[in-house]
């Protein structure tokens, strides 16, 4: 079985980046190959993990996210990223859960595939 992280950096609306990352995640962890896929949200991306997010179409990435926990991906947000940002303390998407920059290097160690967004 295949370890894939994928590292987010970009904000969750203003960009199509990290919609292209979760797209990505859900067709990774779709696969019947059926890797083991990690996220690790960093900088303006940890903006993700806040709940009850809706763009201006009504719509936003929550679903994607919950849709990707229910598959066993497990997704991080960087603890110092988030404490930069006033984030750290809020509720998050269940599932989605404030890491460090050591379990970022151990998923990194671990992986066969480092994908950056």
């Amino acid at each position: 079985m295949q370890n894939i992280l994928i590292i987010i950096h970009a904000p969750p609306y203003g960009s199509e980046r990290c919609l292209s990352a979760l797209r990505l995640a859900t067709a990774l962890a779709g696969n019947d190959q059926k890797p083991a896929v990690r996220i690790f949200l960093m900088s303006d991306a940890t903006v993700l993990g806040l709940p009850n997010q809706v763009d201006g179409s009504g719509n936003g990435l929550q679903g994607m996210v919950e849709g990707l926990v229910a598959q066993g991906v497990e997704i991080r947000s960087c603890r110092t990223c988030a404490l930069a940002r006033g984030l750290a303390e809020l509720p998050q998407i269940p599932g989605v859960s404030i890491g460090t920059l050591v379990e970022l290097a151990e998923a990194t160690l671990a992986a066969d595939k480092v994908i950056t967004f």
